[in-house]
C-alpha cells in the first residue's frame, strides 16, 4: 500500500520559513483554502497555517546550537484524529495514505485537535472548520503540471533541499533510502500512531576555538590552567578547544 510522506533533514534546514510562506500561498488559493489571518499585525494575532517552523536553542554556552524544527500533519498510518471524529470528516485515503478533512462534514468540534499528539490540527476561526496539511493533494495529482512540479509546495520552495517527498513504503524511493541510510526517525513513536513523516537527525560538527579567544576577560570560560583536567566528554581547555 502506498504511503506518501515528507522526510525532513534537520541538518540542512536553516529556518528560512520558505516552506511556511509557500504552503500558505498555495493552499490559500487552492482547494484547501482560504487560510485566513486575523489581526495579522496586532498583539492578538491569529492565523491558520498548515506548516510551521519552531526554532530552539539547545546545549550549554559556548557549545550551543540552533535547531529549526518544521512541523505539520504527519499523516500517521494509524491516525488518532480519524476515529474520534463524530461526523467522519477526518479520514485517511486508502490509495496514498494522506489524511484529509471533509469541510462539508466538519463541525469544528476540535475532537481531532485534542486527539492529535503533535498539535497539527488548527481551527479556521472564520469558517469554523478544522484544517491541516494535505500534502498539496491538489498539486501532486495535477496532470497539467510538469512531472517535476508535482510535489508539495513546501518541497518545491525549500532552498536547501531539506524536504523530501515520496512513498515511504517503496524501498527504492528517495525517502525510503534517506530514512534507511541516514537514520531517519518518526516523531514521538511511543504514541503508537506510526507517523508517515520522518526526520533525518542533525549530524554533529566540530568547531575549534583557540585559547586566545577563551582568554578574553568577558568570556565565562576564561582558561584557568590550575584547574584539574575536565572529565571525559567535557570541553578541554588547551592550546585549542574542540567541541
Amino acid at each position: 500500500m502506498t504511503q506518501l510522506a515528507l522526510v525532513i533533514d534537520l541538518n540542512v534546514c536553516v529556518g528560512c520559513h520558505a516552506c511556511v510562506t509557500s504552503c500558505k500561498e498555495w493552499n490559500t488559493s487552492g482547494e484547501a483554502g482560504p487560510l485566513p489571518d486575523t489581526n495579522a499585525y496586532g498583539e492578538m494575532y491569529a492565523g491558520t497555517f498548515f506548516n510551521r517552523v519552531q526554532t530552539y536553542e539547545v546545549g550549554c554556552y559556548p557549545a550551543t546550537e540552533t535547531v529549526h524544527f518544521p512541523k505539520s500533519c504527519l499523516h500517521c498510518e494509524d491516525p488518532p484524529c480519524v476515529p474520534v471524529c463524530p461526523t467522519g470528516a477526518s479520514y485517511k485515503r486508502k490509495e496514498d495514505g494522506i489524511v484529509l478533512v471533509d469541510y462539508d462534514k466538519c463541525i469544528g468540534c476540535k475532537y481531532c485537535s485534542w486527539a492529535c499528539p503533535y498539535g497539527a490540527r488548527e481551527l479556521d476561526d472564520q469558517n469554523r472548520v478544522m484544517k491541516k496539511c494535505t500534502l498539496c493533494v491538489d498539486r501532486i495529482y495535477d496532470t497539467g503540471l510538469a512531472p517535476q512540479d508535482r510535489r508539495p509546495a513546501c518541497v518545491m520552495a525549500c532552498p536547501t533541499s531539506a524536504r523530501l517527498f515520496g512513498d515511504i513504503h517503496d524501498p527504492e524511493s528517495e525517502v525510503s533510502r534517506a530514512i534507511r541510510e541516514e537514520g531517519g526517525y518518526p516523531l514521538m513513536p511511543e504514541w503508537g500512531t506510526h507517523p508517515a513523516n520522518h526526520y533525518l537527525p542533525r549530524r554533529k560538527t566540530h568547531v575549534r576555538i583557540h585559547a586566545d579567544e577563551l582568554e578574553r576577560a568577558d568570556n565565562p570560560l576564561k582558561v584557568d590552567r590550575q584547574q584539574p583536567r575536565p572529565a571525559k566528554g567535557e570541553p578541554t581547555l588547551d592550546d585549542a578547544v574542540t567541541w
